[in-house]
């Protein structure tokens, strides 16, 4: 019976492996050039805007937010043309075990060299190159920066203005930590892990409002 039980677990950790290396991602292209004007603007509440994210492995998963460092939005003719968005990559928190321990050796293991280097890379960057909007929803392209990687991507995301307020906010979007050269127990640098690799897929989205 044990023998039963133990073919089970192997089989369902196996089906949860080959799910979570199924999952569409944004496809990261070379970065394009742009002038960028709303980096002048700071017109964005960084108190209340929050980007969202949420890592995978076989039989686990942690989620948490990061918060914004700067930003700002150019809306032209009612048109949302341009944007810039400098991420605080030291406020990475966990929200699934928050207030524990564990939350604390995850937030410091996600800052560390192993991830997202912190200490040498305080910040990464989204900057808006082109818009194409196609019955009220946005195609956003942008230049996304990760530690020393930059790559141009497109997010699916909405915008509306109310009483005096923009919010800009993606639809849930998936990167692939490989492209932006962060390796821990990924299948793409390290094909011997079988089992114990952590996604390269990292489930993200975002909500920037300006300031009222």
């Amino acid at each position: 019976m044990k023998k039963i039980v133990l073919s089970l677990v192997v089989f369902a950790s196996v089906l949860t492996a080959c799910k979570s290396e199924k999952k569409d991602k944004v496809e990261a292209k070379e970065a394009v050039k742009v002038e960028v004007k709303a980096a002048t603007l700071n017109n964005v509440d960084v108190a209340t805007s929050i980007l969202t994210w949420k890592g995978t492995k076989p039989g686990g998963a942690h989620d948490g937010t990061v918060a914004l460092k700067s930003g700002g939005i150019l809306i032209e003719d009612g048109k949302l043309t341009q944007g810039e968005f400098v991420v605080d990559m030291n406020t990475i928190t966990n929200l699934d075990m928050k207030g524990s321990k564990g939350a604390g050796k995850i937030e410091g293991h996600l800052k560390n060299a192993d991830f997202f280097d912190v200490t040498v890379y305080p910040t990464s960057k989204f900057v808006i190159t082109n818009v194409v909007e196609t019955e009220g929803k946005l195609a956003v392209t942008g230049n996304l920066q990760i530690k020393d990687v930059t790559k141009s991507i497109t997010i699916p995301a909405t915008i509306s203005t109310e009483n005096g307020v923009t919010v800009f906010k993606s639809e849930i979007f998936n990167v692939d930590r490989a492209d932006f050269n962060v390796k821990y127990k990924s299948k793409s640098f390290f094909k011997e892990l079988k089992d114990k690799f952590v996604d390269d897929i990292i489930e993200m989205s975002f909500e920037v409002k300006t300031k009222a």
